[in-house]
């Protein structure tokens, strides 16, 4: 009798051993799709952006700063600000969005390019 209940009992954890572990892989596989892979699109997507940069773009800095870019080198971009003329040199990691990619995003939102699809108003 005794051998009963613990060969039972061995075969009730195999069974939920197997269990927790696809719980964890479904955990993971949802951290994934949800947190990871849209982080690493959105990365890709703004070196994209600070790898083809051209003169005369837009650019609005992460500070918050805007202006016309004057001149690109390999990892610094000078640009300027207004009607002053004053010209900011800044490293390229610095470059928050173009005007090109804020109007993109913009249409993107407008007609409703989202994660579910067009939204109705």
């Amino acid at each position: 009798m005794f051998q009963i209940l613990t060969e039972n009992a061995a075969a009730a954890g195999a069974a939920g051993g197997g269990s927790m572990i696809f719980m964890i892989v479904i955990m993971f596989a949802i951290f994934y799709f949800f947190i990871i892979r849209p982080e690493n699109q959105k990365k890709k997507k703004t070196e994209e952006m600070r790898s083809s940069l051209s003169l005369g773009d837009e650019i609005t800095t992460i500070g918050g700063m805007t202006g016309k870019l004057v001149q690109i080198t390999e990892d610094t971009v000078t640009f300027e600000t207004g009607e002053d003329r004053v010209r900011i040199q800044i490293k390229k990691w610095g470059i928050s969005t173009t005007a090109k990619m804020e109007a993109e995003e913009a249409a993107k939102a407008k007609t409703g390019g989202g994660f579910f699809g067009a939204r109705k108003k």
